[in-house]
């Protein structure tokens, strides 16, 4: 070999190896958004020891509680996924006098499944009571929270701009929005009354764990009643801000689901649910505003959801909340559907096929012209949705 041969030979090798070295490995469920700066990413596997830390009696659960640990109801198939637990929530609706009352000061509106052994005790009960007064009694299902920082990030002006409640353009559909008590624009839980992430991810601690923290120190109350002398042995807040804090990175910072490549059917089964109607409440993407994470910011998401509330016909009905009628619900963003087992709010759908035909009110034009379509073009929609 000549001298200039082997030169361009060192130099390809150098060029290979060094392409080697900075190529990044495929992005796995469950990792942190690409682009994260080393504190950030620091922040996101702290964060993640905290979703999955498990608590005790000793340590703040309880005295009622639906789960010891963030991550019992996320975890499936990894950290931050949805899980199989089903949750009891109450209210009263007066749709005469539009009056909804989420019952706040007799245990509403999330009822908790299990109590700690001193509660027992205390009050011979294993769970809590459903408040006599409750006129609607609901399930719910466990979400994942793939992607949820991106669409915390969402500007509320795009939210706005996707609203129709009077369905000027005349399509059937007249999505619009759920606001907070304080009036902010809703976008997360099954009736988007809850404005930011992190009001969604601090709130989980009291109401779902008993785990009391600086944001709301005071443990809440047994049915509204007061807790037993003895029963609490955790000094509040029981966690620390710094702990809070993390947690929320850990759900901010959680990528969504990697996108999986579609086949021929799975193309098709995309343009349908295009062409039935269906994207015009599971908008396909949303893109991201300014924000301080560089990771988060002018980012498209492809979460399939327009983050505003929609009818969804009786038989669907649940809860009411905020602004939100029982049988409005908020768009289900459709990123990480291939991780479920069930669907809808409330898991009653097996399948998708299921899913699609239980959708009622707005959705029913939709819905209809999906049973129309042939088997063969059923299950390319059903193959596309699975891919997500």
């Amino acid at each position: 070999m000549t001298r200039t041969g082997a030169f361009v030979l060192l130099a390809a090798l150098v060029t290979l190896a060094a392409a080697c070295h900075h190529a990044r490995p495929p992005r796995q469920l469950g990792d942190a958004l690409p682009g994260l700066t080393p504190d950030e990413a620091q922040r996101f596997a702290e964060g993640k020891k905290e979703f999955e830390r498990t608590f005790a009696p000793e340590t703040g659960v309880g005295p009622l509680f639906n789960a010891d640990a963030c991550a019992e109801c996320h975890e499936e198939p990894v950290t931050g996924g949805p899980g199989d637990e089903v949750e009891t929530h109450v209210a009263v609706y007066d749709a005469a006098h539009a009056f909804c009352d989420q019952l706040v000061d007799k245990g509403g509106p999330v009822i908790q499944h299990h109590a700690t052994p001193a509660l027992t005790a205390a009050m011979g009960i294993d769970k809590e009571p459903i408040p006599a007064s409750a006129t609607v009694i609901a399930s719910r299902s466990t979400p994942g929270l793939f992607g949820f920082g991106l669409l915390d990030a969402v500007p509320d002006a795009t939210i706005l701009a996707l609203a129709d409640p009077d369905d000027r353009n005349h399509d059937g559909i007249r999505g619009r929005p759920n606001r907070s008590i304080d009036g902010r624009l809703g976008r997360f839980g099954r009736k988007a009354f809850v404005p930011s992430l992190h009001e969604f991810t601090a709130g989980a601690f009291p109401v779902e764990q008993g785990v009391t923290d600086p944001e709301s120190p005071e443990e809440q109350s047994i049915g509204g009643l007061p807790i037993p002398p003895g029963v609490d042995p955790t000094p509040d807040p029981e966690i620390t801000q710094q702990s809070l804090d993390r947690t929320i990175d850990f759900v901010r910072f959680l990528a969504p689901p990697p996108s999986k490549p579609l086949d021929a059917a799975g193309r098709r089964g995309k343009s349908l649910f295009a062409s039935l109607g269906c994207a015009a409440c599971h908008v396909p993407a949303l893109r991201t505003g300014d924000d301080p994470v560089k990771a988060l910011r002018y980012k498209r998401v492809y979460a399939y959801t327009d983050l505003l509330l929609h009818e969804m016909s009786p038989e669907l009905s649940d809860i009411c909340f905020g602004q939100a009628t029982p049988s409005e619900f908020r768009t289900a963003p459709l990123m990480g559907l291939s991780l479920s087992t069930s669907f809808l709010h409330d898991g009653r759908a097996k399948t998708l096929d299921e899913a699609i035909r239980l959708h009622g009110g707005e959705a029913l034009a939709a819905r209809n012209r999906y049973a129309s379509l042939s088997p063969r073009d059923q299950e390319a929609v059903v193959k596309f949705l699975g891919s997500l």
